[in-house]
């Protein structure tokens, strides 16, 4: 009877783009600091160092926001070629910040515990 969603990747952010550079280039550009940091700066990284990688297909970084509640999330860049000898670039942006753990539903009719008041 709980029809609620209960798959967390169906909350993600899914960006897919068609490059026309190779799949090896695109991958060079995100994974490598020295480039990544020309369109990605260090700023936005929760930590330096990536969470997860497969070489030439994944790689995956712990992100933080630059404003408040600066929550942090995972962005996972998936690499490709496509049909046309270029690349598509697949880019997942999920929360991942432990603040936003599911809460239990509160009740709509005021259906609280009772709590004495102070005189």
């Amino acid at each position: 009877m709980n029809d609620m969603d209960t798959d967390p990747r169906a909350k993600d952010l899914v960006l897919e783009y068609e490059l026309d550079a190779s799949p090896e280039k695109v991958w060079r550009a995100i994974s490598i600091p020295a480039f990544r940091e020309q369109w990605l700066p260090k700023e936005p990284l929760a930590d330096m160092e990536l969470v997860s990688s497969a070489p030439g297909e994944e790689i995956r970084y712990r992100m933080r926001d630059g404003e408040a509640p600066f929550l942090e999330s995972l962005v996972t860049f998936q690499v490709r070629s496509n049909a046309v000898g270029g690349t598509t670039l697949k880019i997942i942006h999920g929360l991942a910040d432990a603040r936003l753990e599911r809460q239990p539903p509160r009740a709509a009719n005021n259906n609280w515990p009772c709590l004495m008041r102070a005189a």
